[in-house]
C-alpha cells in the first residue's frame, strides 16, 4: 500500500500542477483580453475625438461661409430701386437680389417684400404699381430658387416715403422694394 499511496500522491501532485498550469494560462488570456479591450476603447475614443474635431472644423467653416453671405447682403443693401412708372428690374436691382438669393438658399426664413412708389399718381394706381414692383422682385427670387411660399409681397404705394418733398431726388428714393 505504500507504493499505491506514493503513486496516488504523485498523481495528485501531477493533477495539481496541470491544474495550476491551466489556471495560469487562463489568467494570461484574461489579461490579454483586458488589454485588447482597453486598446479598442482607446482607439474608439481617439476616433470619436477626431470626428468631434472634424465636426467643429466643419461648423466653423459653415459659420464663416454664412457670415460671408450676410456681409455680402449688407454690402448690397436691402432696397431695390425702380424707374418712374416701372416695375422692371434694373441691373443694379438684380445685383442686390443676387446677394439675397445666395443667403436665402442657405436657410428657410420667410422674406417680405414691401413695394413703394413716389407720390405721383392716384392712390389706387400707386398701390397697384407698388404691388407689381414687389411681385417683380418675388418672381425673380422664385425663378432663381427661393420657394414661393417663403415670399410675401406687400404694397404700400405712396404711403411710406423715405424722402419727403417734390423733385426727382426724393421721388427716386421712394420708388423701391424693401427686402425684409
Amino acid at each position: 500500500m505504500n507504493q499505491l499511496s506514493v503513486a496516488g500522491k504523485a498523481l495528485t501532485v501531477i493533477f495539481a500542477v496541470i491544474f495550476m498550469i491551466g489556471c495560469a494560462s487562463t489568467e494570461t488570456t484574461d489579461t490579454t483580453d483586458a488589454a485588447a479591450e482597453a486598446e479598442a476603447r482607446r482607439a474608439a475614443e481617439a476616433q470619436a475625438a477626431e470626428q468631434a474635431a472634424e465636426q467643429a472644423a466643419t461648423d466653423r467653416h459653415a459659420k464663416a461661409a454664412q457670415q460671408t453671405l450676410q456681409d455680402a447682403v449688407a454690402a448690397a443693401g436691402y432696397v431695390v430701386y425702380f424707374e418712374f412708372d416701372s416695375s422692371t428690374l434694373q441691373p443694379a436691382g438684380r445685383e442686390v437680389l443676387d446677394a439675397h438669393l445666395a443667403l436665402a438658399k442657405t436657410n428657410t426664413k420667410s422674406i417680405r417684400l414691401d413695394g413703394h412708389t413716389d407720390e405721383r399718381g392716384t392712390r389706387e394706381y400707386n398701390m397697384a404699381l407698388g404691388e407689381r414692383r414687389a411681385k417683380a422682385v418675388a418672381d425673380y427670387l422664385s425663378v432663381n430658387g427661393v420657394a414661393s411660399y417663403r415670399i410675401e409681397a406687400v404694397s404700400y404705394g405712396e404711403e411710406r416715403p423715405v424722402a419727403y418733398g417734390s423733385g426727382e431726388a426724393n421721388w427716386s428714393q421712394n420708388r423701391r422694394v424693401e427686402i425684409k
